[in-house]
């Protein structure tokens, strides 16, 4: 992975794997070719998962009370961390 794959933030990792899956799609690359952008494009899927886990864990953290208990809530009727004690 290059260092400028680590840096990606999710949207433009997930533009990026489009791009890749659109040239694959295409069928107008080598073998070799091909098999290089499918290697980016499992690079890229895993930043896409690491960024998508940080956010899931944020959530978590958000909706969970004093004791540590997680309460599952729609995401729109959050309006306060206070609504995690209901």
């Amino acid at each position: 992975m290059s260092s400028g794959e680590s840096e990606m933030n999710f949207e433009q990792a997930l533009a990026r794997l489009e791009e890749i899956v659109n040239e694959l799609e295409e069928g107008h690359l080598s073998l070799e070719n091909s098999l290089k952008l499918f290697e980016e494009g499992i690079a890229v899927t895993r930043i896409c998962e690491r960024h998508l886990a940080d956010a899931e864990q944020r959530l978590t953290i958000l909706t969970s009370d004093e004791q540590g208990n997680v309460h599952q809530q729609q995401l729109d009727s959050l309006t306060s961390l206070g609504d995690c004690n209901k």
